[in-house]
């Protein structure tokens, strides 16, 4: 098996001793993320859409850094500092999702990195050569 540590500037560093994602060459695992901006390290303003949104772009940079895309995301993990808030991230979490959307796990935590209000980690599957 391979072990490759994805890696891109276009989302959020590690900050600690993770990778952005591990790629084994069939499997990609994704390392939480955050609604954090990879230009200014700050969580984006707005609430949870903005949060939501950004989260699910840092995903996606991660993502395209190892040569794959959503429709790739077979699991999805997904923790919400405020169970309230699930309606407002559900909305926008659907709009990056493909038709069929991955399986899901969505759960309420105390709290999470930086204040943030939502935090989203995922598994891609690489497609067949």
């Amino acid at each position: 098996m391979t072990r490759r540590a994805v890696q891109t500037s276009n989302a959020p560093a590690a900050v600690a001793s993770y990778s952005q994602a591990i790629d084994t060459g069939h499997l990609v695992f994704l390392a939480g993320q955050i609604g954090l901006d990879p230009t200014t390290g700050e969580i984006v303003g707005g609430g949870i859409d903005a949060e939501a949104e950004r989260a699910l772009r840092n995903v996606i940079a991660v993502l395209d850094a190892a040569g794959l895309s959503m429709s790739d995301v077979v699991k999805t993990t997904c923790f919400l500092a405020d169970i309230n808030d699930f309606a407002a991230f559900n909305a926008v979490y659907g709009k990056f999702v493909t038709d069929p959307p991955p399986a899901r796990s969505t759960f309420a935590v105390a709290a999470l990195p930086r204040g943030a209000r939502v935090e989203i980690e995922a598994v891609a599957v690489r497609p067949e050569a």
